[in-house]
């Protein structure tokens, strides 16, 4: 059976640069069917400051669960385009393919890999290949946890003059907690950190919190919040960038 679900974001109210870490685990999709299941999303925020900002910003998933949930793939696209004033539309891009196949009821390995470019950020492209163990520490009906520590190879192209490349490898560990105090009610709290292996000290951490009322059973209140630290950001970009956004919700 297919399953497609429309979100669309009415407003966004603490807008920064798109989060250069993508989290996979809001974008999961808790179903027992096997076969398709999707969705597509859509942001607009309009600001006048000193000057008129404009943002847009669209996302799409795609999940294939296979028979006896022995493995699953999962496929995101997101494009983002912003316009400051009378200055030219700039965009951040990004594709994300990730296979998760299962052990045991309470281990699964991935396997993933991703693009994205980022103007804001000064990413002029960044290139990812990761696998590792995702481990279940608790489910119930009402409460799941999860942990996972990856190992991603990275290959980024600062967005700067001189042009700066990078060919790292990074640990990529979160923890993820989903919580259902009740049947129309979910929130999602993901934690990722990403150490160079060779320099501890150059991480990022990001954290999202996603928060869902159902008022029907298609329509429901989504509110999200974004965080994201990077200890080295590319260029001059700002080490700290965050986003609120809240919004609407169409289940087909």
């Amino acid at each position: 059976m297919k399953k497609i679900n429309l979100i669309l974001l009415l407003l966004i109210i603490f807008s920064s640069a798109s989060s250069q870490i993508v989290n996979v685990e809001s974008s999961r999709m808790q179903s027992d069917t096997v076969g398709w299941k999707g969705g597509v999303g859509a942001a607009v925020s309009l600001t006048q400051n000193t000057e008129k900002i404009f943002q847009l910003n669209l996302e799409a998933q795609l999940q294939y669960k296979t028979s006896k949930d022995r493995g699953i793939w999962l496929i995101l696209g997101n494009l983002g385009l912003l316009k400051i004033g009378t200055d030219r539309f700039v965009s951040d891009d990004l594709l994300h393919l990730r296979y998760n196949r299962k052990v045991n009821e309470w281990l699964r390995w991935e396997v993933f890999g991703q693009y994205q470019n980022n103007i804001v950020t000064q990413i002029d492209s960044r290139t990812l290949f990761g696998t590792g163990p995702r481990f279940k520490l608790f489910s119930s009906s009402k409460f799941r946890l999860y942990t996972a520590s990856l190992f991603m190879y990275e290959n980024e192209k600062e967005r700067t003059i001189p042009t700066i490349k990078h060919n790292d490898f990074r640990n990529s560990s979160y923890v993820s907690f989903t919580w259902l105090p009740r049947d129309n009610i979910e929130m999602i709290s993901t934690t990722y950190f990403q150490p160079l292996l060779k320099k501890f000290s150059d991480f990022r951490i990001l954290n999202q919190i996603a928060f869902a009322v159902k008022a029907t059973p298609h329509f429901g209140l989504e509110v999200k919040w974004n965080y994201l630290h990077d200890r080295f950001p590319a260029g001059n970009a700002p080490k700290t960038t965050y986003m609120f956004a809240t919004g609407l919700r169409y289940d087909l």
